[in-house]
């Protein structure tokens, strides 16, 4: 039997957690003394909070090895076979401390660690495909090789309120380049090849430019594998989040569009106000 495994950027909700059965290793947040574990339950406004006091952001990191084992342990100690998904090794080491628990526990035949090559829901996508796999007895191999054909069809974007954020966390380059601009701008930042990218660039206010992104990604959406899509945000206006979702349900594509927050490490890079709409394409 296999059991899925992630690590807490995928951002899904504890309802969707529960219904898939699937369990989370948490990364860690760091602001000055204090420590939070990532997960869908942690309090993203203090974190905000803390960032505007200190005018800095918090400093995150991979999972410890023993947190990832004490994961692990239980589940291997049943005979289950573990697939474990992580955020893109370009922006994390949780995908190498995933392999490093593995060996600690002798359990490297028992263990598969999946790159997602992706952040947020662009992981917990491919971490539901998984889970559903899983629950019709697929084997560990047929999960990987699955998922590996879906990793490149990942559809992930989002468009965020500042760059301040992202400029800090020194994690897309194009965002320097953008960063200090006379002009208000809202960047599109599309994930590809494991890697954050700057693609179109909005302008105006920030409730408009969302709506004007949502309605952009129609024709890819089109194309879109129509099982599920995300509306995924970090603490955003209400109002503006249930346009976004109403409007990606009445292009009459997926079966189901699901809406998630973004956990406290997508946050922390990301900032306040950002949303993305992500799915997966039919075809690569």
């Amino acid at each position: 039997m296999v059991k899925i495994l992630a690590d807490s950027t995928c951002d899904l909700s504890v309802e969707l957690l529960k219904k898939y059965d699937i369990d989370i290793i948490p990364l860690n947040v760091s602001m000055d003394e204090t420590e939070v574990k990532d997960g869908p339950d942690t309090d993203i406004d203090a974190i905000f909070k803390w960032c505007d006091e200190n005018n800095t952001t918090p400093h995150t990191s991979a999972p410890s090895f023993e947190a990832a084992m004490d994961v692990m342990k239980p589940f291997l100690d049943e005979g289950k076979e573990l697939v474990i998904f992580t955020i893109s090794s370009e922006m994390s080491t949780s995908s190498n401390v995933m392999h490093i628990a593995a060996e600690e526990l002798d359990a490297e035949d028992k263990v598969t660690v999946i790159d997602s090559r992706n952040l947020s829901t662009g992981i917990g996508l491919l971490v539901v495909e998984a889970a559903i796999m899983a629950k019709e007895g697929k084997t560990a191999g047929e999960i990987e090789e699955k998922i590996l054909e879906l990793i490149p069809r990942v559809r992930a974007s989002f468009v965020v309120d500042t760059l301040t954020y992202l400029y800090r966390g020194g994690r897309c380059n194009a965002v320097s380049a953008l960063f200090g601009s006379a002009l208000k701008l809202h960047p599109e930042i599309v994930v590809k090849d494991g890697k954050m990218d700057a693609s179109k660039k909005y302008r105006g206010k920030m409730s408009k430019v969302i709506l004007d992104y949502a309605n952009d990604l129609t024709d890819s959406m089109k194309k879109a594998v129509p099982s599920r899509a995300f509306v995924t945000h970090t603490p955003c206006d209400r109002e503006t989040v249930d346009s976004v979702v109403e409007f990606v349900k009445s292009l009459n594509i997926f079966d189901e569009v699901l809406e998630t927050q973004a956990g406290a490490v997508i946050s922390s890079h990301c900032g306040p106000g950002t949303l993305g709409v992500l799915f997966i394409d039919s075809e690569e």
